[in-house]
């Protein structure tokens, strides 16, 4: 099972049956058109299926940071319901790494919702570490 770069429109919207359960606040054409505007910015979706159906998706972009130089952000990771627990989420982490790797990265960034307790454990088991809080305020 290989990681599929979602190149256009057609194979994002692919992505969002699996995308939906991450991000319920948003509809299709949301979805779309953020990505729309975010792939302006840098921002990339992978995804793997199975039986050709999505059954993993990514959103990340490569950028530049002071504290830790070149970086691979991962904006958003999510396995379907019906194939968690399958270790498809750490199979996406690893082709990740070596995205992060073949692009020259020097780590490998990401926030989790406090409450995403099974994605913490995955994390955790993939070496990554907590190190930090991210605190942010609603301005509209």
């Amino acid at each position: 099972m290989d990681v599929i770069f979602a190149e256009d429109e057609s194979a994002v919207r692919r992505c969002w049956p699996v995308f939906s359960q991450l991000r319920p606040h948003l509809d299709e054409d949301g979805f779309a058109e953020r990505w729309r505007t975010q792939s302006a910015e840098g921002y990339r979706i992978v995804y793997l299926e199975e039986d050709g159906e999505v059954c993993v998706a990514a959103g990340f972009r490569v950028m530049h940071t002071m504290i830790s130089g070149r970086i691979l952000y991962l904006d958003d990771l999510v396995a379907d319901e019906a194939v968690r627990g399958r270790g498809l989420g750490s199979r996406m982490l690893t082709a990740l790494k070596a995205i992060a790797a073949d692009e020259g990265c020097e780590e490998f960034h990401l926030d989790t919702g406090h409450q995403r307790h099974a994605a913490h454990r995955t994390y955790l088991r993939n070496g990554f570490r907590i190190d930090a809080h991210h605190v942010s305020m609603t301005l509209r």
